[in-house]
């Protein structure tokens, strides 16, 4: 895809599943890559040829400032920001006011702020961002109230940067993945990739988990030149599932774990 070689880009989660594979999607491209991740183990190991690492909690306006900042002075530019940080902190209807305030600060305010302290970087080169959405941002999800809500104002969110950025010639997408084999689904299966596709393929017109490669490629689509002139708009990459529908009735994560 045009318009990626010799680019930088920022991406806040980067050492989780889907994370690792937009960096080496990135790499592959000739997009040098700023990984930014609360875990500090798995970020590091990432490091070297054209990947450096910094450690970042989003839920501080300080550390994003000093990531940008070493962005800057380790590649001498930013282009993109692929938003893949999240929480998954989430009680349903019992989520206390402190577990809402932090789903939505990791959420949404984080890629807010890292936005706001990369603008003049992104305008300079007319660079691009992309958000995470999710299949649980457009349908109900029993016994989940945090992690919709929040995926659904960062569609929203996506909108009103897209229009707000514009006039700076920076684009704004977001991607909403399905069940994607992820950070989450390893741990709630006990790393069982064969479980996680048989619970998987009732909700999916593919029948099977979406690898996190599958996601990377829209990512980078989206960074592309290819996508010149796409803003404000969402790509599903979730082997169909919105277009079946309804969600079901009963919860499906528990069958993960059983």
């Amino acid at each position: 895809m045009r318009g990626l070689d010799g680019k930088v880009a920022i991406v806040p989660g980067g050492a989780t599943k889907i994370g690792q594979a937009v960096v080496a999607a990135f790499r592959k491209a000739g997009t040098r890559v700023m990984v930014a991740d609360i875990n500090a183990e798995a970020g590091a190991a990432l490091a070297g040829d054209g990947v450096a690492f910094r450690a970042t909690d989003l839920r501080d306006d300080g550390q994003i400032a000093d990531l940008v900042k070493a962005t800057k002075e380790a590649f001498g530019r930013i282009d993109f920001l692929v938003n893949v940080a999240c929480t998954y902190v989430d009680n349903g209807a019992g989520s206390t006011r402190a577990e809402w305030l932090e789903g939505f600060n990791v959420n949404v305010v984080g890629s807010i702020v890292l936005m706001q302290a990369a603008r003049e970087e992104l305008a300079r080169n007319r660079g691009a961002i992309v958000n995470f959405g999710s299949i649980s941002s457009r349908v109900a999800q029993t016994g989940r109230w945090i992690y919709p809500v929040s995926k659904a104002a960062i569609l929203q969110l996506t909108r009103n940067q897209a229009m707000d950025l514009a006039p700076d010639g920076i684009r704004v997408n977001a991607v909403s993945p399905g069940w994607t084999w992820s950070n989450i689904m390893d741990q709630l299966t006990g790393g069982n990739r064969e479980k996680t596709d048989r619970v998987a393929a009732p909700f999916h017109l593919l029948k099977r988990t979406g690898d996190p490669e599958e996601v990377a490629s829209a990512v980078l689509f989206l960074c592309s030149d290819e996508a010149s002139f796409i803003t404000g708009t969402d790509i599903r990459v979730d082997g169909g599932y919105t277009a079946m529908g309804p969600e079901r009735a009963d919860p499906a994560i528990p069958l993960l774990m059983e």
